[in-house]
């Protein structure tokens, strides 16, 4: 069935309705979902109030003390409860994902309603042929997918034709970009190909992009200077669009890619949203004492600098990632043949020898997915225990896991802090970001320990660092996923209850919402989130989903 894609501003979205409006309830009004007894937290930071939300024509209609539930057709008892908007994750990797399972189980059952993938430099569009066809063999093999886009229009238009339970935006890829134009190569970019480059991005904005972001501690993103950035950024500065950046460095050299990531910003014109602000490794803990006031200061002199963050001490990516990028450069085939070379034996293992010496101990990785089913056995192990278990040494151990699963490794790593942890979050600028895909306990989506993060960001926040540790009042941490999210990628009519908005809705229990995934055991839903409605269509309810797909492509250029 095909399916529509809405603007996403509506057209009648009454500007600058952003509080609650207290009118009396027409008698002629019939609305298709009434919540009552609720306190609204309206996502703007504001402290909760008693009222009734009518929704009709899936946005909200009504706000009053008062709706009598008979002008209904459904109504949700939500006496004791907080209804706020629907969480928005500004930084997500799901993208395939919706297409293996459209019921994005991981992140609609935390309240999320938004979704905004690409990040890190990674989409999948625009494809080279080099890239389509290691892509297209990677899906069928992983999920069954037959990869059939190369772009961006096409992309939307096979997740259109299938629909989805939440709402999708995406960023564009600089990663995918350059590999499309030079390839996965460590060289500088000619101006042709700069020029070249600079059009992607330009079909990728008009197309409905909301954006361009880099993942620059990975190949290729991480092959491109700053001037190349600037100029990737300017022409999505030219629509509107934000920078977002995985930095160069979250580790030895973050003071510096926090500089290079502001200059980018501010030479492009390009608004910037810092991905997962962090200082991995002990020895960098104390850089935070910098970096905090360094954001704050580039704000206030006038860069739009906004930052995410997810609440938990280990970040996810791929156990590749720890070996240095000259062994990275190239394709998949290039790494692992590299690895598998004798002469380069000795320069390797010195370099995973000093990144040893950074984190602790090998005990601080944690093997979350492998590819074949031979080496299953070592998901959820550390690399200690798995090399101990393998009686080998834990660089020969992960060398050859790499070798043996074509380089397809991912891992869980812990190496920050608790206490920058929480003063990350309480930051003004750092709203609430997973770093997780979509993914689901059961079916393809299911393989692998991945990052609890990937299951409970948002119940986390709210209930372990609001409720229990008071990081910040309940109302700030609704506002870090709802309206800051909104306003930063202006996404007209989400992130607020309001009059005229979407209705997009959350409604939990404030003193029972908590995560449930551990990294032993991460595919388990939340608790306390009692409906989840997606643009005025209730999606989850109680323990259930009900199977509604009424997620709509939001397009920067429908703005």
């Amino acid at each position: 069935m095909k399916r529509r894609t809405f603007l996403s501003t509506a057209a009648g979205f009454a500007a600058g309705i952003s509080g609650i409006a207290v009118t009396g309830c027409s008698t002629k009004k019939i609305y298709d979902l009434v919540i009552t007894g609720g306190t609204v937290i309206d996502g703007t930071g504001k402290p909760g109030v008693r009222a009734d939300v009518g929704v009709k024509d899936g946005r909200i209609a009504l706000i009053s003390e008062n709706i009598p539930p008979a002008k209904a057709v459904s109504v949700i008892d939500a006496t004791g409860m907080v209804v706020a908007p629907g969480f928005i994750d500004p930084h997500t990797h799901t993208d395939v994902q919706l297409l293996v399972n459209p019921k994005a189980e991981s992140k609609i059952r935390q309240g999320v309603t938004t979704e905004v993938g690409g990040n890190c430099g990674f989409s999948y569009f625009p494809l080279s042929d080099l890239t389509f066809e290691e892509s297209k063999s990677d899906l069928e093999k992983e999920f069954g997918i037959d990869l059939d886009w190369r772009d961006l229009p096409g992309f939307f238009t096979r997740l259109g034709e299938q629909g989805a339970s939440l709402n999708y935006v995406t960023l564009i890829g600089q990663g995918n970009v350059r590999s499309a134009v030079i390839g996965p190569y460590d060289r500088p970019a000619t101006e042709d190909e700069i020029a070249k480059m600079r059009a992607y991005i330009r079909d990728g904005m008009m197309a409905g992009a909301w954006g361009v972001s880099s993942g620059l501690e990975y190949t290729p993103s991480g092959f491109a200077s700053t001037d190349e950035l600037v100029a990737l950024s300017e022409e999505a500065a030219a629509y509107g669009g934000l920078y977002a950046t995985h930095m160069r460095s979250e580790q030895s050299y973050v003071i510096e890619a926090i500089e290079e990531a502001v200059e980018i910003s501010e030479r492009s014109g390009a608004g910037l949203q810092i991905s997962h602000l962090k200082a991995n490794y002990r020895e960098n803990w104390d850089k935070m004492d910098r970096i905090l006031p360094m954001i704050t200061a580039a704000n206030d002199r006038g860069i739009p600098l906004k930052a995410d963050r997810y609440p938990y001490e280990a970040s996810s990516t791929s156990l590749g990632s720890l070996f240095p990028m000259w062994v990275r450069e190239g394709t998949a085939d290039d790494f692992v043949k590299r690895l598998a070379d004798p002469s380069l034996d000795g320069k390797l293992r010195e370099s995973i020898g000093e990144m040893e010496r950074r984190m602790d101990s090998w005990e601080n990785i944690l093997i979350s997915s492998v590819i074949s089913e031979k080496n299953k056995r070592f998901e959820g192990s550390t690399v200690l225990d798995a090399a101990k278990e393998s009686g080998k040494d834990c660089y020969t151990f992960m060398r050859d896991l790499l070798i043996e699963e074509e380089g397809s490794v991912g891992m869980v790593k812990f190496g920050m802090s608790e206490d920058n942890l929480r003063r990350v979050l309480a930051h003004p600028l750092v709203m609430v970001g997973s770093d997780g895909n979509a993914v689901a306990p059961y079916g393809e989506l299911a393989r692998g320990k991945p990052h609890p993060r990937f299951y409970g960001t948002f119940p986390r926040v709210l209930g372990r660092y609001s409720r229990e540790q008071g990081v910040f009042p309940l109302e700030v941490a609704v506002m870090k996923m709802t309206s800051m999210p909104a306003d930063k990628f202006g996404l007209n009519g989400r992130g607020r209850i309001a009059v005229g908005a979407w209705a997009d809705i959350v409604v939990f229990d404030p003193g029972t919402i908590i995560d449930r995934a551990t990294y032993a055991d991460p595919h388990q839903y939340p608790a306390g989130i009692s409906h989840v409605i997606v643009n005025g269509v209730t999606v989850v309810e109680g323990d259930e989903h009900t199977g509604a797909l009424p997620g709509v492509i939001l397009k920067k250029n429908d703005t």
